[in-house]
């Protein structure tokens, strides 16, 4: 149960620790009291666990134990160099893995970008294991498949994934600077974040495990079912990665209770650029389900 719901919290600084399981040690940052409310915040591409800043200070304030690791491939110790290693099934058994660590039976998810892939993919598999799912950007997978195949806008909007497909992508993105891959996060993620993601993904490796996601994963070919467990969608209006056609059809795909929420004027980059706004629609989602 989330202790002090009261509108006001006294944010909690974030704690580096790292997670063993049986792919590896994940490098993580936690926040709030290790017997507190469990829940587990997955970042997107190309990101990292900091993104998660904002929302870790403030569930670690309203009692709530809050973990953030950096994913496969992000985590210098979980960094396998086949494509297959990258399977989304495999993404899913870390997410177990990590709750398995810390003994959570049951645990509230969120996830943005790539992290809500997971999630969902999670939330469809093991509904026994998810209190919550609170999926950032990314929608439905299914209803994303299905967009992907017949929605022209989404088509476009999703010619990207090819080229980080192509054996070329790192070189591209880390070229001058890495000029194009700085591009990405513009506009809305704060420069020292942007700063920190790189000098991480010019670490020998890091990069490529990261589009290994792209690589090993056809969104317009895989189904996960209908989604059983209390789910929070928020989808922003100017993103350019995910048009309207999937957002509005995740309703489709939830079975459970369901809530979307779309903010107006605000990019891909949610988690940073409405920091605000994302983590009092979480809270909120995570009192009205408690039990």
């Amino acid at each position: 149960m989330i202790g002090r719901f009261t509108g006001q919290y006294s944010g909690r600084v974030a704690e580096y620790i790292q997670i063993p399981t049986p792919a590896g040690k994940f490098d993580a940052l936690t926040a709030g009291p290790e017997d507190g409310r469990p829940v587990l915040l997955l970042h997107g591409f190309p990101e990292a666990a900091v993104q998660w800043s904002e929302q870790l200070s403030v569930l670690g304030g309203a009692e709530c134990f809050a973990v953030a690791p950096d994913q496969r491939g992000y985590s210098p110790d979980v960094r396998p160099e086949q494509v297959a290693d990258y399977r989304l099934e495999l993404l899913v058994d870390d997410v177990l893995a990590i709750a398995e660590h810390f003994g959570w039976q049951r645990f509230d998810l969120v996830g943005h970008d790539w992290g809500a892939a997971v999630a969902w993919a999670t939330a469809a598999e093991h509904p026994d294991r998810v209190r919550t799912l609170t999926a950032v950007s990314v929608p439905h997978l299914d209803a994303f498949g299905e967009a992907m195949r017949t929605d022209e806008d989404q088509h476009q909007r999703s010619a990207y994934i090819q080229a980080y497909r192509s054996s070329a992508a790192e070189k591209a993105l880390l070229a001058d600077n890495a000029k194009k891959l700085r591009q990405i996060y513009y506009p809305g993620v704060p420069q020292h974040h942007v700063d920190d993601y790189v000098r991480r993904f010019i670490e020998p490796g890091a990069l490529q495990a990261a589009l290994n996601w792209y690589r090993a994963h056809r969104f317009d070919n895989h189904k996960i079912g209908p989604i059983t467990v209390p789910t929070l969608y928020v989808w922003s209006t100017e993103d350019v990665a995910i048009g309207s056609t999937a957002a509005l059809a995740t309703a489709e795909h939830v079975t459970g209770p369901y809530r979307f929420e779309m903010l107006e004027e605000v990019s891909h980059w949610i988690p940073e650029e409405a920091p605000e706004t994302l983590t009092r629609l979480l809270l909120q989602h995570l009192v009205t389900h408690q039990v």
